[in-house]
């Protein structure tokens, strides 16, 4: 009987890791379809649409609704979590952002003026952070801390698939962006109706005891940002926040970069190329992800991936610059898909375990997401301004590059993590 009580506990199999691997994957699938919206949408379909109304303006007015409609993302975004942790469910936030953008672009595609574009791309972000909001908040809620690196990899590799899948749906139905943005809402209506039907909430236990006294207003939003009072969530944070704005100054223009800088061959339209471009970069993305996570997790270490991304992410901005050429943009898109895929992987895990309290998970990553989506509240600006300003593309990518180059530097002071 000794013998037997030393062979049988390990006999049942712990389950939370096939559980685990079914709730990554339905994450996958999730954190997919959310970037094929925010991909196809914003690098195609948007700036068409734009482009057909606005004519010559197009920079212009593309960097004013982009940047406008981050402020909707970037407000959304850590309420939306602030709310999902008070409420102690995910799944609601998941599949009411998710119905609310199939409505949004379902309006989007309808209207055909400047003005209505720009209110129906700020109802889009709005809404798809709420259900960013709601999944991002999942692996810091269910994965422990030691898989985080690994988790977070798996769940990024929806940017590769999803960007690509997003950036083909739209280059095939950038002639009747109706049709395209149709088609993203039921993509990510599909997505959350999946995750939500197999995922069930696992309320906290201590959400069970009564609210307590609603708090002074001033003193709720001192708490809603006392995470920036951490001494390495914050550095965490302009480390990301910079990447981002690097990244979307240059990523949030390539269809009119293609247009008016690159020197595509003969019959190659913007919108095909980018359709070629993208699987490029993001099979890189892909690959650094996976490699990127997993070697984090192995060697306990998070800080030299995140930098030496970050930082080559930056020196291949020159590369476009040297050669304004289709082979120059190839070279540029495999380059920064291997810099921003282990970046944002292994960023995602160093940020979790940052995170100043466990049971504001959400929230804190909603504070997070102000890195992500603050940034192109100014990249299109600042994109615009440089393009119009210092007359081109070249000071666009030598300006992109070098804010990734300052991130890279961010991650230094972090000291809890190695």
């Amino acid at each position: 009987m000794a013998t037997n009580e030393l062979i049988d506990p390990p006999v049942p199999a712990d389950p939370e890791p096939p559980r685990r691997r079914g709730l990554l994957l339905l994450l996958l699938v999730a954190n997919s379809a959310m970037m094929a919206v925010y991909m196809g949408v914003g690098s195609v379909l948007l700036p068409t649409q734009i482009a057909d109304i606005a004519g010559d303006d197009k920079v212009a007015v593309l960097g004013l609704i982009g940047g406008i409609s981050a402020i909707f993302a970037t407000a959304f975004n850590p309420i939306a979590g602030a709310l999902s942790d008070r409420s102690g469910r995910r799944n609601p936030w998941v599949l009411g952002g998710a119905l609310g953008s199939l409505a949004a672009l379902a309006l989007l595609g309808s209207v055909s003026t400047a003005l209505l574009v720009g209110i129906g791309w700020c109802l889009v972000q709005a809404t798809m952070n709420v259900y960013q909001a709601a999944v991002t908040a999942i692996v810091p809620d269910r994965i422990p801390a030691a898989r985080r690196g690994t988790a977070s990899a798996l769940v990024g590799l929806g940017l590769p698939i999803g960007g690509t899948v997003g950036v083909l749906i739209a280059s095939q139905t950038a002639d009747n962006v109706r049709i395209g943005y149709l088609v993203f809402g039921g993509v990510i209506a599909v997505a959350a109706l999946l995750l939500t039907s197999f995922f069930r909430d696992e309320p906290r236990p201590e959400e069970a005891v009564p609210d307590a006294p609603a708090a002074p207003k001033g003193a709720r939003i001192k708490a809603f940002l006392s995470s920036l009072g951490d001494h390495d969530f914050r550095w965490a944070f302009i480390g990301r926040a910079l990447m981002v704005l690097g990244y979307f100054s240059v990523v949030g223009y390539q269809l009119y970069i293609l247009e008016d800088h690159i020197r595509l061959p003969d019959g190659l339209t913007p919108p095909d190329a980018i359709a070629l471009l993208t699987p490029v970069s993001m099979i890189a993305m892909a690959l650094s992800t996976v490699v990127g996570g997993l070697l984090s997790d192995r060697w306990n270490r998070r800080k030299v991936f995140v930098g030496v991304s970050a930082a080559l992410a930056g020196v291949v901005m020159v590369v476009p610059v040297i050669s304004p050429t289709w082979t120059g943009m190839l070279v540029f898109s495999a380059l920064n898909g291997l810099a921003f895929g282990c970046f944002m992987a292994v960023d995602t895990a160093l940020v979790t375990l940052v995170l100043p309290r466990a049971e504001d998970a959400a929230r804190d990553m909603g504070v997070l997401n102000i890195a992500n989506a603050g940034p192109q509240i100014i990249a299109p600006f600042v994109a615009s301004a440089v393009v119009t300003a210092l007359g081109g593309y070249t000071p666009l990518f030598l300006v992109g590059g070098a804010l990734s180059l300052i991130g890279a530097l961010a991650i230094l002071p972090i000291r809890s993590v190695r």
